[in-house]
C-alpha cells in the first residue's frame, strides 16, 4: 500500500487574509446595498403615487393635493406635491419630478442618487434636477 505524499504547494484553498478581505468587500457591498434598497423602493412608490394623482385631478392642485394624500398613506418623505412639475400638454396634465437622495456612508463619503421620472411620453416634458 502506497501513501501519496500531499504537497503544501499543491494544495487549494483560501487563505485567513483572503477570508478577510473577501469578507469585508461582501459586508460594504451588503451595506450599500442595504441603503439603496429603501431609496428605491421609495422612488417606485413615488411614480405611483405621481400616476395616482394625475389620474384622479383635474387641476394642478388637485393633482398636488391627490398626491400629498398618496405620499401619507405611503410613507413618502422625499417629495411633496409642491415639488411636482405640472404642465398642460394638448389639454391633458403631464406630471414629473425630479430629487436627489444623499445617503451617507462613512465619514466625508455618500452615495447621491438623482431620481427623475414624468408621465409625459418621453422627451416632451422637461423636468429640472433638483
Amino acid at each position: 500500500m502506497k501513501v501519496m505524499a500531499c504537497k503544501l504547494k499543491d494544495q487549494r484553498g483560501l487563505s485567513l487574509t483572503g477570508l478577510i478581505l473577501s469578507l469585508a468587500v461582501i459586508a460594504v457591498v451588503a451595506i450599500v446595498a442595504l441603503q439603496i434598497v429603501p431609496a428605491q423602493t421609495e422612488y417606485n412608490s413615488i411614480k405611483k403615487a405621481v400616476a395616482s394623482a394625475r389620474a384622479s385631478g383635474t387641476t394642478p392642485k388637485e393633482i398636488r393635493d391627490a398626491f400629498d394624500r398618496q405620499a401619507e398613506v405611503g410613507y413618502i418623505t422625499s417629495l411633496s406635491g409642491a415639488d411636482l412639475d405640472i404642465e398642460q400638454n394638448n389639454g391633458i396634465y403631464e406630471v414629473g419630478f425630479a430629487y436627489r437622495k444623499v445617503i451617507p456612508l462613512f465619514g466625508p463619503a455618500s452615495l447621491v442618487l438623482d431620481y427623475h421620472a414624468s408621465t409625459a411620453p418621453e422627451g416632451t416634458m422637461k423636468t429640472a434636477s433638483r
